[in-house]
C-alpha cells in the first residue's frame, strides 16, 4: 500500500483542490462512444497547472493527449475487468468510508463539543461521588425508586452530614468502602460524558443533581478546582511494600523497616553524587521502569492510582529535580524530575480530541444532530397497514431472546416505508428486530417495544439513503471518488502491464539495453584514496604516507592519536569524474597529488587506477535501465491503446474550452 500512495502523489490527477471556472459542459471526446466532458478536462487542468514543471504539460494540445492517454487506459482496466477484483473493491470501500466522514457528521456540533471539551481541559476536578447501580433499560419504577433515594441522599448531604459517611453507607460503587466515594482529580474524557458534564456545572462545595448514566445514578460533590497541571515525565525507584507480615512481631517490624532502610541507603548515594539511572537499574523493584533508569511514561492528573506519587511529582522541576523518600500504597519511592508538558493549544490538540470525541459518548449527541436534519430532509413515509401486520408477528418472547423470525417472509417482501425514493422491505425490519433481541431494550408492551425499534430502524435507513447518495448531493464528493476510482485502477493496470513486465522480461530489457546503449556511459573513473585535513602537518604527513602505498587505515592509526583529536579523515573508492567527494582543485592522474586547499581543508590523493570512460553493463545500469524501459513500453503502449479504442475529438468544441481557459 506504501507503493500506491506514492503513485497517487505523483499521478497528474492528484487529490482534489476544488472546482474549476464555470465552463459549460459539453463533450469534449469520446472513447468506443462513452463521452468525457469538458467541465472534467478544465478542472484537472486548473488543479494541477501549478504542479507541473514540465511545460509542454501546461500546454492545451499536450495536455489533451495526456488526458485521452489517461482515460484509454482506464478503459482498458474496465475491460480488463480490474474493477471486479476483491483487493481493488475493499480497497475502493475503505477509501469511501473513511472520506465520507466527513460528510455524514455535524460539523457544527463537532466543532462546539471540540471546544467545550479544550475548555474542560484547561481545569482539572476533584470529586465524589455515590453511585446507585441500574440497568439502562430499567423500567419506569425501579427508575423512579432509585431517584427518589438519591434525592433522600441529596437532602442529607446538603444539610450538613458527611458525604464520605453517607458514600460509605449508601454506594454501590465496589471501591467506594475503601475509597468513600473519592475520584481524585479529573479532567476531560476521564469519566462517562454525562458524569463529566455534571461534575463541570457543579459549583466548588457543592452536590449535583441526580445524574443519570449507563451504570446509573451518582450524586457529585465538587471538593476543588484548579488550572490543569498538564503532563510530567519522571523517573523513580521502587522499593516494594512486605507483601506479607510474618507472625513473629519481631521479625514482622524488621519486616517493614527493611524497605524504608533500604530506599535511605539509595537516597543517600544520590546526595553523594552517583548516577540515579544506575541506581534504578541495580536496585529499583518497578521491573518495568528499572530497565530504562526508572523513567515513566509521562501522565497527567488522575492517569496513575497512586495521588500521593502524583502530588510528589508534580512538585519537582528543575531547581528541585530529585524528591526525598515517600510511601505510596505500592512501596517506598524516590522520583526524579524529567520535564513538564504544560496544556497544548487548542489548534495543537485539535485533531487529537477530535479524535477522543468520535470514540466517546459525544459522539451520539453529533449523530444525534445529523440524523435529525436528515429527518427533516428526506421524506419518510411508512404504511400503516403493512406495519400492523409487523406488529403481529412480534411477541413476548423477545423479551427472553426466543422470538423467532416468521418461517416464511415472502409475505412482507413489500413496502414497510419509503424515504423519497427508496423502499424498505418489512422482511428486512423482521430480520432488524431479530438481530436485537440480545441488546438490552426491555420496552414494554410489545407494541412499544416495535415501536423503539422501528424508530431506530427508520434512522439507521435514513443515514444510510444519505450516505448512499453523497455522489449526488456533493459534487466535489463524486471528483475526488472518481479520480481515487480511476488512480486505484490504473495503479493495478500498470501494475500489471507495465511494471511487473519490465522487471521480469529479461529478454526485452536486454534488447532495449542494447539498442541504447549510448545512454548508459561511464564518464572517466577513478580508484583513489583522498585525505583531508585542516592541519597542513598532518595533510604533509599524510602525503608521505601515501607516497610509500598506505592504506586508509595505516595512516588513520598513525595520525589520529585514541582519545586525542581527529587530525585526518580519509575517503576511498571507484569515483566518476565530477562526483562532488573528489576535491575540485586535484590533477587525477597516476599516483599522488600536489596538496592543496580548498577553504578550511587541505587535500591529498593517491590515484591508483583511472578507468578511461566507456559504456556501462546492464548491470551497473540496471535499475535506470529498466526506468527507461518502463517509460518505453508506456508510450508504445498508449499508441496500442489508440488502435484498440476509437477515440473522436470534438475539436469545435476544444477549440472553445482553450479561449475559455486561456482567460
Amino acid at each position: 500500500m506504501k507503493m500506491k500512495h506514492l503513485f497517487f502523489g505523483a499521478l497528474f490527477f492528484a487529490n482534489f483542490l476544488g472546482f474549476s471556472q464555470n465552463i459549460q459542459k459539453e463533450a469534449l471526446f469520446t472513447i468506443d462512444g462513452k463521452p468525457y466532458f469538458t467541465d472534467e478536462f478544465s478542472r484537472v487542468y486548473n488543479k494541477n497547472l501549478d504542479l507541473v514543471k514540465d511545460e509542454s504539460q501546461k500546454d492545451l494540445n499536450q495536455y489533451l493527449e495526456l488526458f485521452i492517454g489517461y482515460k484509454l487506459k482506464i478503459n482498458k482496466a474496465y475491460k480488463l475487468g480490474l474493477q471486479n477484483g476483491e483487493q481493488y473493491q475493499n480497497e475502493l470501500k475503505s477509501y469511501r468510508d473513511q472520506l465520507s466522514k466527513n460528510y455524514t457528521t455535524d460539523s457544527k456540533v463537532t466543532k462546539e463539543l471540540v471546544e467545550e471539551a479544550y475548555n474542560r481541559y484547561l481545569k482539572e476536578i476533584k470529586a465524589s461521588h455515590i453511585l446507585i447501580t441500574m440497568e439502562e433499560n430499567a423500567s419506569p419504577e425501579d427508575t423512579l425508586n432509585a431517584y427518589k433515594k438519591m434525592i433522600m441522599i441529596r437532602q442529607r448531604a446538603i444539610a450538613g452530614e458527611d458525604f464520605e459517611k453517607l458514600a460509605s453507607e449508601f454506594s454501590q460503587d465496589p471501591s467506594a468502602k475503601e475509597n468513600k466515594g473519592d475520584l481524585g482529580y479529573f479532567s476531560a474524557f476521564r469519566m462517562v460524558y454525562t458524569f463529566e458534564s455534571a461534575a463541570y456545572n457543579t459549583p466548588k462545595g457543592e452536590v449535583s443533581q441526580p445524574v443519570r448514566t449507563r451504570f446509573g445514578y451518582h450524586l457529585i460533590k465538587v471538593e476543588d478546582i484548579r488550572d490543569n497541571r498538564g503532563e510530567v515525565e519522571v523517573a523513580h525507584i521502587m522499593i516494594l511494600n512486605p507483601a506479607k507480615s510474618p507472625d513473629n512481631k519481631e521479625a514482622a517490624t524488621t519486616e517493614i523497616d527493611k524497605p524504608y532502610t533500604t530506599i535511605k541507603a539509595i537516597y543517600k548515594k544520590i546526595q553523594q553524587g552517583e548516577n540515579f539511572e544506575d541506581l534504578a537499574k541495580q536496585f529499583s523493584e518497578d521491573k518495568s521502569s528499572s530497565v530504562k533508569g526508572g523513567l515513566l511514561n509521562r501522565f497527567g492528573s488522575g492517569q496513575l492510582s497512586s495521588e500521593e506519587f502524583e502530588k510528589v511529582a508534580f512538585s519537582l522541576s528543575n531547581e528541585n529535580p530529585i524528591s526525598a523518600p515517600f510511601q505510596s500504597q505500592f512501596g517506598w519511592h524516590i522520583v526524579k524530575f524529567i520535564k513538564n508538558y504544560p496544556i497544548k493549544t487548542l489548534e495543537q490538540m485539535q485533531s487529537e480530541i477530535e479524535t477522543k470525541v468520535s470514540k466517546d459518548d459525544r459522539s451520539r449527541l453529533i449523530s444525534a444532530s445529523m440524523t435529525e436534519k436528515l429527518r427533516k430532509k428526506y421524506e419518510v413515509k411508512k404504511d400503516i397497514k403493512c406495519y400492523a401486520e409487523v406488529l403481529k408477528t412480534v411477541n413476548n418472547d423477545f423479551y427472553t431472546s426466543k422470538w423467532e423470525l416468521p418461517k416464511d417472509l415472502k409475505p412482507f417482501e413489500k413496502k414497510l416505508f419509503s424515504i423519497n425514493d427508496k423502499k424498505v422491505n418489512a422482511s428486512s425490519f423482521l430480520t432488524y428486530i431479530n438481530s436485537q433481541q440480545k441488546t438490552t431494550n426491555n420496552a414494554t408492551p410489545v407494541a412499544k417495544l416495535v415501536e423503539n425499534l422501528y424508530g431506530k430502524y427508520v434512522d439507521e435507513q435514513i443515514n444510510t439513503y444519505y450516505n448512499e447518495n453523497l455522489e449526488i448531493e456533493f459534487p466535489e464528493f463524486a471528483a475526488i471518488m472518481e479520480e481515487y476510482r480511476d488512480g486505484l485502477l490504473l495503479f493495478d493496470l500498470m501494475e500489471k502491464e507495465i511494471w511487473t513486465k519490465s522487471k521480469t522480461d529479461t529478454l526485452g530489457l536486454q534488447n532495449f539495453y542494447n539498442s541504447n546503449s549510448k545512454n548508459y556511459q561511464w564518464k572517466n573513473r577513478f580508484d583513489i584514496i583522498i585525505a583531508s585535513s585542516t592541519n597542513i602537518d598532518a595533510i604533509k604527513k599524510a602525503y608521505k604516507y601515501l607516497k610509500h602505498g598506505k592504506s586508509p587505515e595505516f595512516i588513520k592509526q598513525k595520525l589520529n592519536k585514541k582519545d586525542g583529536p581527529v587530525n585526518i579523515m580519509t575517503n576511498s573508492g571507484i569515483f566518476e569524474e565530477g562526483n562532488e567527494v573528489l576535491p575540485k582543485n586535484i590533477k587525477f592522474e597516476l599516483g599522488t597529488s600536489e596538496i592543496v586547499k580548498e577553504g578550511e581543508y587541505y587535500f591529498v590523493a593517491n590515484v591508483l587506477k583511472v578507468i578511461p570512460a566507456g559504456a556501462k553493463t546492464l548491470d551497473e545500469c540496471k535499475g535506470k535501465a529498466i526506468n527507461d524501459y518502463q517509460q518505453n513500453l508506456e508510450e508504445n503502449w498508449v499508441k496500442d491503446l489508440k488502435t484498440e479504442f476509437k477515440v473522436e475529438v470534438d475539436q469545435a468544441v476544444f477549440e472553445k474550452v482553450k479561449k475559455q481557459l486561456r482567460h
